[in-house]
């Protein structure tokens, strides 16, 4: 009985070992990828019918991330190159203070969005999708604080990316159960950035890098 109990723990530790090291080395395989390290390997009668989603053509760019809200929304301005990792350019996070209306805060993230991106060479522009929320208010004041994000977008005639935080979690943390905290650590380490960032900020940057890790030219 003990030993059966022990080489049951032995083999759950083993697959946590190898899980571990899959994990590691994906990161390692998109950090290579950015860095345009990854070579990819001739083809051959498999690889014509698989394609590795890690050897797609890294995203070259400047992306805006956007984590719209109507109080703090988040602005990070990433760019991508083969030649090195990803550079942070600019972060901010659009403070509105609670005297003022809706619709000076919907303004003020408006101009906020097109002063970035007048001041800017972007790319794409990705944000997070609505998630689910059960008070009705709460989700047309996020859907009005997201409206004025794209609007300013859409005037630039900017190309626009959704993606669900589940999806976000999973393409830059590896995980879609990752916390704010996690999601900050993760994205400063992907980006050589030493400065601790805000959550939204460091939301809009991990949009902004979910959209690059999953592009398909």
């Amino acid at each position: 009985m003990c030993r059966g109990i022990l080489l049951a723990q032995s083999c759950c530790r083993i697959v946590f070992i190898i899980i571990h090291f899959v994990i590691m080395n994906v990161r390692q395989m998109w950090k290579a990828k950015l860095e345009g390290r990854l070579v990819q390997p001739k083809a051959s009668i498999l690889s014509t019918k698989t394609v590795n989603p890690l050897l797609r053509t890294a995203f070259k760019g400047q992306v805006l991330g956007i984590d719209p809200s109507l109080r703090g929304t988040g602005l990070a301005l990433i760019e991508f190159s083969q030649a090195r990792q990803p550079v942070l350019l600019r972060c901010k996070t659009v403070k509105v203070s609670p005297t003022k209306s809706m619709a000076e805060a919907l303004a003020e993230i408006h101009v906020a969005v097109t002063t970035i991106l007048e001041g800017s060479s972007v790319h794409h522009v990705a944000l997070e999708q609505t998630i689910y929320v059960q008070n009705v208010k709460t989700a047309q004041i996020l859907g009005a604080a997201r409206g004025a994000a794209i609007a300013a977008v859409a005037i630039k005639q900017l190309p626009i990316f959704e993606y669900p935080p589940l999806r976000v979690k999973q393409a830059v943390v590896g995980t879609g159960k990752a916390s704010k905290e996690q999601m900050a650590r993760t994205v400063m380490a992907l980006l050589g950035h030493a400065k601790a960032l805000a959550f939204d900020e460091a939301d809009a940057a991990g949009v902004a890098l979910c959209h690059a890790f999953t592009w398909r030219a």
